[in-house]
């Protein structure tokens, strides 16, 4: 089974006009960058339901995770 990719929406650190990223999870490299976090997450989400095992990982301005969500199959074997 293939493994989910993590797409997170973090504050930009390097600061100015900017202030949201989306990045990949495991790669350093900035996919977008934009002003508000409400484009940044609408984009993000794109991008996370385009993979086959997709997955979102929002944070808040301090860095820790806010919001997770999950998109393609559920690895669960049991519902709930």
């Amino acid at each position: 089974m293939p493994k989910r990719i993590a797409i997170h929406v973090l504050p930009n650190k390097k600061g100015g006009i900017k202030d949201w990223k989306i990045t990949k999870a495991g790669s350093k490299q900035t996919i977008a960058v934009f002003d508000n976090k409400e484009k940044a997450i609408k984009r993000a989400r794109v991008i996370a339901k385009k993979q086959e095992l997709g997955q979102l990982k929002i944070h808040r301005r301090d860095g820790q995770i806010q919001t997770e969500y999950t998109y393609g199959a559920d690895p669960r074997r049991y519902k709930g």
